[in-house]
């Protein structure tokens, strides 16, 4: 098993990363609602409502998995919605997901990179990606490519978790992460390692002000953070 600091590069990362979702991926769903007693669904809305998507926008969904954050973008009418990933089998969850909740018209899957996106720049009035951004093999150059596609004037929005800062929610977190979940991974998931590597990238997350350096770094202005449930979860929010 990985720890995350042990990659040797990001193609390394990258593909020890799309074989553990892959791996994953037939009980992704509901291990996501479980595991955080539902509230990633809230995180998620919120996420899309401080990205002010509106009617007539177009969404990029990055890092996809099976698609929670498209489906919620639905509901705020936007004229596209282009989700993206590049493990092949959370893809297919996603199309089936897709066409059960009458969304096959709305919603076009893209399998790649988010680091190399197939995509023109100036394309999207939002990009956005919910707890994948830690995945990425190379952090800059993915917000940067998710900067390079939008259009001027258009906004970023990354969802991601954070470490919670005060007594006794930082503690609990912690436990929590480093204990429980393992635990639970293992009994429920045929990737155990997979519930390893997640509180692992948590830990080596640069969260709160060293992510907004990234996207400062990125050419992103008016960045904000917004801390969700006692700061376990942040939405970054920024203009191009």
């Amino acid at each position: 098993m990985h720890h995350i600091e042990e990659f040797d590069s990001a193609e390394q990362k990258n593909k020890y990363v799309r074989r553990m979702f892959n791996n994953i991926s037939r009980r992704y769903d509901f291990l996501n609602h479980f595991l955080s007693v539902g509230i990633d669904r809230y995180w998620r809305k919120r996420a899309i409502k401080l990205s002010r998507l509106g009617g007539g926008n177009s969404f990029l969904d990055i890092a996809c998995g099976t698609g929670d954050l498209s489906v919620e973008a639905a509901k705020f009418g936007p004229s596209k919605i282009v989700a993206v990933d590049f493990a092949e089998n959370m893809l297919r969850g996603f199309s089936a997901k897709k066409t059960r909740l009458n969304l096959d018209g709305k919603v076009e899957i893209v399998q790649a990179n988010a680091e190399i996106l197939p995509f023109p720049d100036h394309t999207f009035d939002v990009t956005a990606v919910a707890f994948g951004v830690r995945n990425f093999g190379d952090l800059k150059r993915g917000i940067a490519e998710m900067q390079r596609v939008l259009k001027v004037g258009g906004r970023i929005v990354v969802l991601e978790f954070s470490r919670p800062k005060h007594f006794p929610v930082r503690q609990l977190y912690f436990f929590y992460f480093k204990e429980i979940l393992p635990q639970l991974g293992k009994l429920i998931s045929k990737d155990p390692s997979a519930y390893m590597y997640l509180p692992n990238s948590v830990s080596a997350f640069p969260d709160g002000e060293a992510f907004e350096a990234v996207m400062r770094s990125a050419n992103f202005k008016e960045i904000k953070s917004v801390p969700l449930t006692f700061g376990i979860a942040t939405a970054y929010l920024g203009v191009k």
